[in-house]
C-alpha cells in the first residue's frame, strides 16, 4: 500500500540513535532481567500515569491477568466471582478473567463512544459481581466517573484495561489513575510500543503492587524463596530501556495523532461513514481512528484501490469466538453490529498531511459520492 495502516520501521527510525544507544547500554551492562533499567522505567511510567507504583510484566494480557491473580492471592477475589466486561473489546480482556477461573459478564457498549455503558453495567450487577473491567477502547477513556460511582456504591473493584490509552486524560488524571489498578500493553503497535512484547500494571495500592511484582517472578521476592505460585512474566531490561526512550516522545506523538484525527473529522463528510464522537479531546489519544459504515467491506476495498490500507478492529467479538462456546447464547446486538461495521483508518505520528488528504478524498469518493 502507498499509505500503510502503520509503518513501525518509520515510527522507530525517528529516534533510532537513542534506541541504539539504550540497547548498547543494556548490552554493555551485563544485566538483562530485573535491573536498573526496569526500575527506572517503572518509576518514570508511574510518574507519567500519576500513580504510586508501576510493575513491568511480559505483555498486556499478563498485566490484566496478574491484577486479578493478585487480588485472588490477597483474598479479595475467589473462583467463580463475576467480572463485568464490555463485549466490544479485544479477547485479552476476557482471557485475563477466565484464566483466573473468574466469570466474564459481557455487556453492550455505549453506541456513541463504543466504550462500556455504565447503565448496562448497573443492570448487570448481581450477587456474584466483584469487579468491573473498563476498557479504554481505541484510546478513549471510558466513563470513569460513572463507573467509579457504581463501583463504590456496590463495593466492587474497578480495573482499567488501558492497553490502548497511554496518556488519555480527564480532569488532570491520566488513564491508569482512575481505578484500583490498570493494565497496559507495550505491544509494538501501541502508542507507547516496545520493540517486542511488554506490559505494566499500575496502581496506588502498594500491597497489590508488591504481590504482582512477586507473582511475575515465580512468586518470589527473594531469590529461591517462593511465597506464592507465580509465573515468569518480566519486562526485560532491553525493552525497559527502549521504552524509556519512547516515553519521552509520547506526548508529542499523541499531539500529532490528535491533529490527524481533527483533520479526518473536519474533512470526511459522507452519509454512509459515521465518524467517532468524543466529549473532550484530552480523553482520546487516537490509538485507532475507527469509523462505522454499513458497507464496511466495500469501503475497505475502495480504500485499497486507492493505495490505502485500512484494518478491522475487531471482526469477531469475544463472546462469538470458538474459544468461548459457553457465551454463544449471549446476545449483544450493539456489539455484534459494530463488529460488522467498524473500520480503522490509518493514523499515527508519522502520517503526512498529504497522506491524510488522500485518505479523506478516498473516503469522500466512496460509492461515487462527491
Amino acid at each position: 500500500m502507498d499509505i500503510p495502516f502503520l509503518n513501525l520501521q518509520a515510527v522507530n527510525a525517528r529516534y533510532a540513535d537513542d534506541l541504539k544507544a539504550a540497547a548498547a547500554r543494556v548490552i554493555d551492562s551485563g544485566w538483562y532481567i530485573l535491573g536498573q533499567e526496569l526500575a527506572a522505567f517503572e518509576q518514570e511510567f508511574a510518574d507519567y500515569c500519576g500513580v504510586s507504583h508501576a510493575v513491568g510484566v511480559g505483555n498486556g494480557l499478563d498485566a490484566l491477568s496478574l491484577i486479578l491473580r493478585a487480588y485472588k492471592a490477597l483474598g479479595v477475589l475467589y473462583d467463580g466471582d463475576e467480572v463485568i466486561v464490555p463485549g466490544n473489546t479485544f479477547i485479552a480482556s476476557f482471557l485475563a478473567i477466565t484464566e483466573n477461573r473468574l466469570v466474564p459478564v459481557p455487556v453492550d457498549p455505549d453506541p456513541v463512544s463504543f466504550n462500556i455503558d455504565p447503565a448496562r453495567v448497573a443492570a448487570a450487577i448481581g450477587p456474584r459481581t466483584r469487579a468491573i473491567m473498563a476498557v479504554h477502547l481505541y484510546g478513549q477513556l471510558a466513563d470513569m466517573p460513572a463507573l467509579a460511582e457504581l463501583a463504590g456504591r456496590h463495593q466492587l473493584l474497578l480495573i482499567e484495561d488501558a492497553a490502548q490509552a497511554h496518556g488519555a486524560s480527564s480532569g488532570g488524571r491520566r488513564a491508569g489513575a482512575f481505578g484500583h489498578a490498570a493494565g497496559f500493553s507495550f505491544f509494538p503497535a501501541k502508542n507507547l510500543g516496545a520493540l517486542g512484547d511488554g506490559g505494566a500494571v499500575v496502581t496506588n495500592d502498594k500491597q497489590l503492587a508488591d504481590r504482582v511484582a512477586a507473582l511475575r517472578n515465580y512468586g518470589s521476592e527473594v531469590k529461591y524463596r517462593h511465597l506464592y505460585q507465580g509465573v515468569n512474566s518480566r519486562l526485560d531490561e532491553l525493552q525497559a530501556a527502549l521504552l524509556r526512550v519512547k516515553l519521552k516522545y509520547l506526548d508529542e506523538d499523541i499531539a500529532r495523532r490528535r491533529q490527524v484525527a481533527q483533520r479526518y473529522r473536519a474533512g470526511i463528510h459522507h452519509p454512509q461513514i459515521q465518524l467517532p464522537s468524543i466529549p473532550d479531546e484530552e480523553q482520546h489519544v487516537w490509538h485507532l481512528f475507527v469509523v462505522r459504515c454499513a458497507q464496511r467491506d466495500a469501503l475497505q476495498r475502495h480504500l485499497q484501490t486507492h493505495g490505502i490500507q485500512a484494518q478491522v478492529h475487531y471482526p469477531i467479538p469475544p463472546h462469538r469466538q470458538s474459544a468461548y462456546p459457553a457465551l454463544h447464547d449471549v446476545h449483544l446486538p450493539m456489539t455484534e453490529r459494530l463488529h460488522h461495521e467498524v473500520l480503522s483508518l490509518p493514523i499515527g505520528p508519522i502520517l503526512r498531511d498529504e497522506d491524510v488528504n488522500r485518505v479523506i478524498a478516498a473516503c469522500q469518493s466512496f460509492g461515487g459520492h462527491v
